[in-house]
């Protein structure tokens, strides 16, 4: 069902999830041992209902389809794995380093892209 989805529509779906998901880490600043599945998800369905376009093109047929919601599943799965498995940038840690040390050389733990952005963000703002 999902991979019958026009391109546009499948792009727009991954970039919810990953918008979703950074937002609901940065609300839990990136601290593992507070993430909860449930609570993304319903993050991740307020975000879709209230400003993602894709989600009002598609048949409600299908999002009521367990097929559907198990292939979602599986999509939401792949994403995150993307968000997190994705390293910082040479920019991102050189930032970083540079902005812990005017901060008194504190300790920061990041692993990925997104939250390397988390932490320079929060530094910078």
């Amino acid at each position: 069902m999902l991979k019958d989805l026009p391109q546009g529509v499948k792009v727009s779906i991954t970039r919810s999830i990953t918008k979703a998901f950074e937002d609901y880490m940065s609300e839990i600043k990136w601290n593992e041992s507070q993430y909860s599945s449930n609570a993304f998800i319903d993050q991740w369905k307020t975000y879709i209902r209230n400003n993602a376009s894709w989600f009002k093109k598609i048949d409600e047929s299908m999002k009521e389809s367990p097929e559907f919601h198990q292939e979602l599943a599986v999509k939401i799965n792949e994403t995150i794995q993307k968000v997190v498995t994705e390293p910082p940038t040479e920019e991102q840690v050189a930032q970083l380093e540079r902005l812990t040390k005017e901060q008194g050389n504190i300790n920061v733990d990041y692993s990925c892209k997104a939250e390397a952005r988390f932490w320079i963000h929060k530094f910078v703002n």
